[in-house]
């Protein structure tokens, strides 16, 4: 039964860093798309950034240079550092690994 959870988010001002982890349990994700996805209020779910294995990353243009995708396949974890978080990236964020998703950890950025 694959299983995958989230960590690591919290409440911050504008400006300030967070890092989420993610570890996802019950198979091996190593050639598998793993990556972070976000639902702000009243929207819907976008993609942030995905690792496609190897040195492959995309991510969302508005996260382009202040996010970054890092993943351990050893571990079957991929993090997401988000550095100058801004108030519109207050979202609910979730880690998907080869299909399967997480039940997200919530990001919120206020002064």
């Amino acid at each position: 039964q694959v299983q995958v959870v989230e960590s690591g988010g919290g409440s911050v001002q504008p400006g300030e860093s967070l890092r989420l982890s993610c570890t996802a349990f019950g198979s091996d994700f190593t050639n598998k798309v793993m990556g972070w996805s976000r639902q702000a209020p009243w929207k819907e779910r976008e993609f942030v950034a995905y690792s496609a294995g190897g040195n492959i990353t995309t991510y969302k243009d508005a996260v382009k240079g202040r996010f970054t995708i890092s993943r351990e396949n050893t571990k079957n974890t991929v993090s997401l550092q988000m550095n100058n978080l801004k108030p519109e990236d207050t979202a609910v964020y979730y880690c998907s690994a080869g299909g399967f998703w997480g039940k997200g950890t919530l990001v919120t950025v206020s002064s």
